[in-house]
């Protein structure tokens, strides 16, 4: 008998003193509608499948798809109770197909029917990982062979309409949290050259979830900035202005878009980039200061160099020079990575200038040989290259430590204080250093929201960094609170909250307050221990309730052709293909969240998946 904890239902719930007194009752909460109750595991089923008798409400949480699922997960568990004969020595099964002589197939002939099905209609081999399509594998063979599907008017009406309801219920319990957390409209969105039109996508992420709004498409391209602002305008509206806190653009043409638009209707509103694609822009940007522009240009004419040798000669390097172990680094500091490329491969390539194949073989290329050659066998490209390594290296590998689409406010302003401090901490000569300060500063309130420097001052986890002292943090500070307030004494008040906060005056110097600083949630801190200031409690579970990136919508621009072409909108009309695109992106987004997946891919390998989905994203746009 399997052990108590290994039970599916005990996997949506957290225990309250876990396993340690057996099968008893117990105190639990529900990870889904975040209730809490007593009891048996009997009691976590009944309230997990909605099942009545048993003293227990059925969770409001869970929508029909997820808690079909859960009843398959229960009829297995009962299935292995009841260890039934193996399935070896079952009779295979008899099904109905079209063919008559095939009256008793194997799963491999049924495998082969799938196979066939997939590339005549010219469906995408992936979705056979899909968890809806498993689910729905495993329902038609649960109903049995007379199982019939809908028809194609089925699907496109009634059907999708009921889908569409379902999806509107689970859509308003997420709505009902956003007056208490605020919001963030995400936009992205890029030029469908093929339509001639311009594509919007349209989000809302707050913490209980994110959700699909719509998607947009503006055909007039020349006029696609005062059409999106209007568009935008009615999305405000339909959210509710006091629920908003940002809207997040990450648009072809967001360069031509400014804060006049937005403030000139919701004065409140924060307008801001997407925090990775600012990053890579700033790295992109140091990477432009003369002496690392020098030296990065002399590490990629030595590159081009030793490739075009490599051609003619049968030298073989011991790494491969066009490769790179770290995608984020490659992603967000190339130049980083070719400089430290080059560098590690220092001794082999000094080796390889002085042989006489290379005596021989340098007529054949190129590229500027004399300089190359001096450059490598002399001190100065060296020691330039070993300075910029260590001045990026700790940006570089702080990115790699954060996860860089769920960043939460606050956690960029302290990679940049916790990356300057380390290259400061690495000997870097002050002159230099200040010239990486003087361009961070200059190009800080251009690249990112203020809104990361209020979570950085309001973030449990970072009290006592020196917020007061740090002249980009402040400056951040001030723009947020003249952005959220109009009135100056209702910000006299927030900065008097504020100063409390930091003297540890009230709740704040509780022993519970000090000790759970890095150990909670930031908004869930702010729930429980700022309730003497609550001016300054309700903005900081607004801001530490938002996200920074549009990165999280990775899993709508998975695909390409995940737009419905134009023959489909011809023959369900614009307003069902519009109901078709809500059910179906926020269809992924609640697979997303439920933790429903394939259950084929390593760790190790969704991790990585994950990391080339995020930086998929700023490729597309």
């Amino acid at each position: 008998m399997p052990p108590e904890s290994e039970k599916w239902g005990w996997k949506h719930v957290s225990v309250f003193g876990g396993f340690d007194k057996g099968s008893g009752t117990k105190r639990w909460k529900c990870n889904h509608c975040n209730l809490r109750y007593n009891g048996s595991y009997s009691r976590v089923r009944a309230h997990l499948l909605g099942f009545t008798g048993v003293g227990i409400k059925s969770c409001p949480a869970i929508d029909r798809s997820l808690r079909e699922a859960f009843q398959i997960l229960e009829e297995e568990r009962l299935s292995r109770k009841k260890k039934r004969i193996p399935a070896s020595e079952k009779p295979v099964k008899r099904i109905r197909t079209s063919r008559p002589s095939m009256s008793c197939v194997s799963k491999e002939d049924i495998d082969d029917i799938v196979a066939r099905f997939f590339y005549a209609e010219g469906l995408n081999v992936n979705v056979i990982n899909s968890p809806y399509f498993r689910e729905f594998a495993k329902a038609v063979a649960s109903y049995g062979p007379r199982y019939e599907p809908p028809l194609v008017d089925e699907l496109s009406d009634s059907i999708l309409s009921k889908e569409k309801g379902r999806i509107e219920k689970s859509v308003a319990l997420v709505r009902e949290s956003w007056p208490h957390t605020g919001c963030t409209i995400l936009c992205v969105g890029r030029l469908e050259s093929m339509l001639g039109c311009f594509h919007i996508n349209i989000f809302i992420s707050s913490p209980r979830g994110l959700v699909f709004l719509k998607a947009v498409d503006i055909d007039n391209i020349d006029g696609a900035d005062n059409l999106f602002m209007d568009v935008l305008g009615d999305v405000i509206m339909e959210v509710g202005s006091e629920n908003l806190l940002q809207v997040i653009l990450h648009l072809d043409h967001a360069s031509k878009l400014s804060d006049s638009h937005i403030l000139t209707k919701f004065p409140h509103i924060f307008l801001s980039p997407c925090s990775s694609h600012s990053i890579c822009m700033l790295m992109e940007e140091i990477a432009e200061l003369d002496w690392i522009k020098s030296v990065v240009l002399c590490a990629k004419e030595i590159e081009r160099c030793t490739i075009t040798y490599q051609n003619f000669s049968e030298y073989m390097f011991p790494q491969n020079l066009k490769a790179c172990s770290d995608p984020l680094a490659l992603k967000f500091a190339s130049s980083f990575c070719i400089v430290q490329r080059i560098f590690e491969l220092k001794q082999p390539l000094q080796e390889v200038v002085v042989s006489e194949e290379w005596k021989q073989r340098k007529l054949c290329i190129p590229e500027d040989i004399v300089n190359i050659e001096a450059a490598i066998l002399g001190d100065d490209f060296w020691s330039s290259a070993h300075l910029l390594l260590q001045l990026l290296e700790p940006f570089v590998r702080l990115l790699g430590i954060l996860n860089i689409d769920r960043f939460i406010m606050g956690d960029v302003c302290n990679w940049r204080v916790l990356a300057i401090e380390a290259a400061r901490s690495n000997g870097i000569d002050d002159v230099v250093l200040n010239q990486l300060e003087e361009l961070v500063e200059k190009r800080w309130d251009v690249l990112f929201s203020p809104l990361h420097a209020a979570g950085y001052m309001l973030n449990p986890k970072y009290f006592g960094k020196g917020q007061a002292k740090d002249k980009i943090a402040m400056r951040g500070w001030k723009t947020s609170l003249e952005r959220y307030e109009g009135e100056s004494s209702a910000r006299r008040i927030l900065r008097e909250q504020l100063s409390s906060y930091w003297r540890l005056e009230g709740s704040f110097g509780d022993e519970d307050a000090v000790d759970c600083r890095d150990k909670m949630d930031p908004v869930s801190w702010w729930e429980n221990f700022g309730f003497e200031t609550p001016h300054l409690q309700t903005l900081a579970i607004k801001v530490l309730s938002q996200v920074s990136s549009v990165a999280m919508c990775q899993e709508i621009w998975r695909d390409d052709g995940c737009y419905p072409c134009r023959e489909t909108v011809d023959r369900l009309g614009v307003e069902r293909v519009e109901d078709l695109v809500f059910v179906r992106n926020n269809l992924r987004i609640q697979s997303q969240r439920n933790g429903m997946s394939s259950g084929v891919k390593t760790l190790e390998g969704a991790q990585v998946d994950q990391t080339k989905e995020i930086l998929s994203v700023h490729d597309k746009l």
